[in-house]
């Protein structure tokens, strides 16, 4: 007989304990995978203004390293960023921060992200765009807002919607669809508009965005131009998120809030799976008991134990795989998206099998010492 055909056995005779260790591993999985998917969301909205962009290199002042923190350049930063070699496209942006005023008194900050129409290299993409044209934004008056921060921003983000910006008015045109910032709502519109409702001279811009001749590395052109060009810093897209990440991870305390909850799943899960596990190991001791005294090895006993562990953990993973599902599909009602890769899930079962592999560790010790005579007692 095999031993996962045993301790399949094994399992479905203590219906009650093999309930505990499943639920306890449920807990613990769900857990994880709940903050790991928060924590996911969260990261994203750091660099929310990147990732809807296309540009393959940032160049900002060479003393930002964080997306949500840029300083100024002057404008003139574009024509030379233009003259390095490498460079095939430069666009400036400009980020501006708002207090708007809709109809019916609410108010919110806001966060303006201008860039040059009708490319708009800045965003939004047209595929997080939920209602309207992209053109829309080079109207009058015309900026985006997004269909999840409605209960924020007056209760509606249609277009159509009028509203005041710093004292200026505005028009929603165009709806987008989880683009949403870190702290503050974004609102994408023209360079020249963002300039307009944030009150910034029409000699200053944030950031350059860059994009790359066909045959010249990402790292070729970062190189030339920082080693060209004073006062600025180049950044490779996905470096520059990086950086955004960690910077606001080290200044917060979303970091420590997450990893706690998660330590926290791992060390209850630890222990609710081994106690329940040595539990019904002690009332099965006449059963592996009787197992040795037919020629079971303390070898084979401990293969028994770990498949039962597996099993456990098999069956756990996926029940709360299921539950992360469902909760992640009716969060995403709200605007709480995210997506956990293959590469995480993986992860994530290979630690709920450690974690029940190693908390049979309790049964494991005390079903080595039984005497194969016990059961004749």
């Amino acid at each position: 007989m095999s031993v996962l055909k045993t301790a399949f056995r094994f399992i479905r005779f203590d219906k009650a304990k093999s309930i505990g260790v499943t639920v306890g591993i449920i807990i613990s999985t769900f857990l994880i995978g709940q903050q790991l998917g928060i924590l996911n969301f969260l990261t994203g909205l750091m660099v929310t203004t990147a990732n809807n962009s296309d540009a393959q290199v940032w160049v900002v002042d060479d003393k930002s390293k964080d997306l949500n923190q840029l300083g100024r350049l002057d404008i003139r930063k574009v024509n030379e960023v233009l003259s390095i070699p490498g460079v095939s496209e430069a666009y400036p942006l400009v980020l501006a921060g708002g207090s708007a005023t809709y109809q019916n008194g609410a108010t919110a900050s806001l966060l303006l992200i201008g860039s040059k129409g009708p490319i708009f290299p800045a965003g939004p993409k047209p595929a997080n765009i939920n209602d309207g044209n992209v053109l829309a934004l080079q109207n009058d008056m015309a900026i985006s807002s997004d269909v999840f921060d409605s209960e924020t921003l007056g209760g509606t983000t249609d277009p159509g919607t009028t509203l005041e910006i710093n004292g200026k008015r505005a028009m929603i045109t165009v709806q987008t669809k989880g683009v949403r910032g870190f702290g503050a709502p974004i609102a994408y519109t023209t360079i020249e508009r963002a300039r307009y409702y944030g009150n910034i001279p029409s000699t200053q811009i944030n950031a350059v965005l860059v994009n790359c001749d066909s045959g010249t590395s990402v790292a070729q052109v970062v190189q030339n131009i920082n080693g060209t060009l004073s006062g600025v810093r180049a950044w490779p897209s996905q470096e520059l998120k990086d950086s955004t990440i960690n910077a606001v991870l080290a200044s917060s305390g979303i970091a420590v809030s997450t990893g706690s909850l998660i330590i926290f799943a791992l060390i209850s899960g630890f222990f609710i799976i081994g106690l329940t596990l040595y539990s019904s190991a002690l009332d099965r001791l006449r059963d592996y008991g009787t197992l040795k005294a037919i020629g079971a090895s303390n070898g084979y006993i401990r293969k028994l134990i770990l498949a039962q562990a597996f099993l456990f953990a098999l069956v756990g993973f996926a029940l709360a795989y299921i539950l992360l599902e469902l909760f992640r599909n009716g969060v995403a009602s709200t605007g709480l998206v995210f997506e956990l890769s293959p590469a995480v899930l993986a992860v994530m079962f290979g630690v709920i099998v450690l974690i029940s592999t190693g908390s049979s560790a309790f049964a494991l010790k005390r079903i080595k010492n039984v005497e194969p005579a016990s059961v004749f007692r």
